[in-house]
């Protein structure tokens, strides 16, 4: 089940059939700002052992030019007790949290890098763990790194950190009430932070998308998003399934959730376009991500809607 964001739109229609002008519509988001906001100060007063714990899963590969900075960003906002910035939130809110970093058969010194850092020590907390790889390939370090996790939560991120990491809670919270929380670059206002991308890696993204939501993932608004999360048996029970590799293996975890029955919602995020991807569009490439989404319903055609608890009992 896809559930979409209730203020996505600034005119719509209310109970009465009347519709609600544009400066409603932003006293409605106020609103809702502001009871989250009280709802996270709330949160914050919890005992961090009581609430769920974390792993976050970097998956990496050649990141040695950048891998390092990125850990003492997110390292440096989980230590801080204090107030989030505009736009974020604190650390405070999130239960316990470990780092698995997955370094997929890297040939530079990031797997090096990763294992020297203080966090990584046995007693560190937040703790930082590594897993080696033979290089597979981003889907293949993701899936690697999700089953490996421990936390009650399973969020994955970019190496980069192109996702801010005062953006976890947002997706920690969602993963209260539903199975699945995507991170997503479309705002509530219906700008796209992916504007910052080259433009022809807009235009790709554009027809991508347009191909897996008809054929595979549906209203999903942004499906490539590298910043996901999942409650941890929901997924153990997908990324087991997962078959693919490549970079469409986003769109294939989301048409597996939606063929058992997951609940999603997408979360808007803040992101920042960080320069230094591997990743070109060739005829090779877009050959290779049409065949992998041509096929992604043929091979999980056999994958049943799980059992209701109701059903269960």
């Amino acid at each position: 089940m896809y559930v979409s964001l209730p203020w996505r739109n600034s005119t719509r229609q209310a109970s009465s059939g009347r519709p609600v002008t544009a400066p409603a519509a932003t006293h409605l988001r106020s609103l809702v700002r502001d009871t989250m906001r009280r709802m996270a100060a709330d949160r914050a007063l919890m005992p961090k052992q009581s609430r769920p714990s974390v792993t976050l899963v970097l998956p990496a590969y050649n990141e040695a030019a950048r891998i390092g900075s990125a850990l003492d960003e997110l390292f440096g906002y989980l230590r801080r007790d204090g107030p989030a910035r505009e736009g974020g939130r604190s650390a405070t809110e999130l239960g316990p949290i470990d780092v698995l970093v997955v370094d997929d058969g890297s040939t530079d010194a990031t797997a090096q890098i990763v294992a020297a850092r203080p966090e990584a020590a046995l007693d560190a907390a937040p703790r930082l763990r590594l897993l080696r790889r033979a290089h597979g390939g981003k889907g293949a370090a993701v899936k690697a790194g999700m089953l490996a996790a421990e936390g009650d939560h399973v969020v994955f991120a970019d190496a980069d950190l192109a996702t801010s990491p005062d953006q976890l809670p947002l997706l920690t919270e969602a993963l209260a009430t539903y199975d699945i929380a995507l991170g997503s670059r479309v705002q509530p206002d219906g700008s796209d932070r992916r504007r910052s991308q080259p433009v022809h890696r807009r235009l790709v993204g554009r027809l991508f998308h347009a191909l897996a939501a008809a054929w595979i993932t549906g209203p999903v608004p942004d499906t490539q998003c590298g910043f996901k999360g999942f409650r941890r048996e929901v997924a153990r029970d997908l990324f087991t399934e997962q078959r693919l590799s490549s970079i469409v293996f986003d769109a294939e975890v989301i048409h597996l959730a939606r063929r058992r029955g997951y609940s999603i919602t997408s979360i808007p995020v803040q992101w920042s376009d960080k320069r230094g991807s591997r990743m070109r569009v060739r005829p090779g490439l877009a050959l290779r991500v049409l065949f992998d989404l041509a096929r992604i319903p043929l091979v999980h055609r056999r994958v049943a809607r799980r059992p209701s608890p109701t059903a269960a009992t």
